[in-house]
């Protein structure tokens, strides 16, 4: 199955990271691909808010891994500036996606081979207005192939409201 929408905004892009953020569970990993600047980092702000982080959620491009705490831990690991898979063991990459976090791997098609086969596969591509953006959603394995009709039903709500968890 492979969905698709279009946010038409960074508030609309995290926006539909919280809501697909809200149907994750301890476990969970999502695998986020796009050029630069496409709202990656946006998009996992989005999941963390839904987590119920309360620290403020920046990019790991630098550091590769952010661990943030939440009742449900969130970690979020930049792979861009990687050169080797062994440097992602280094990092102690598996211990990382523990059955106890989130964890959101940003250019995460570049290590896709060293990813659970149960994860969520998501592609941000600009689109035709500066803003746009054309959000490809893939749920692969049996953990989501059993929330597939949750799934569907989060990307079927209406946009943002800028209250609650998109506004954090």
């Amino acid at each position: 199955m492979n969905l698709e929408t279009v946010t038409r905004s960074s508030e609309e892009t995290r926006w539909l990271g919280a809501r697909i953020g809200s149907l994750l569970r301890a476990g969970d990993v999502v695998s986020l691909s796009g050029d630069l600047g496409a709202g990656k980092t946006v998009f996992a702000k989005g999941v963390a808010a839904a987590l119920d982080v309360r620290d403020d959620v920046v990019s790991p491009t630098f550091t590769l891994v952010r661990e943030y705490a939440a009742p449900i831990p969130f970690v979020h690991i930049d792979v861009y500036r990687l050169d080797r898979f062994q440097e992602l063991h280094d990092l102690g990459f598996d211990e990382l996606m523990s059955g106890t976090t989130v964890t959101v791997v940003e250019w995460g098609d570049r290590v896709s081979a060293l990813l659970p086969v149960d994860r969520l596969d998501v592609a941000l591509q600009f689109g035709e207005a500066d803003d746009d953006r054309v959000v490809s959603i893939v749920p692969a394995g049996n953990a989501w192939a059993m929330r597939c009709d949750a799934l569907v039903a989060v990307l079927d709500r209406d946009g943002p409201e800028l209250e609650g968890e998109a506004a954090r």
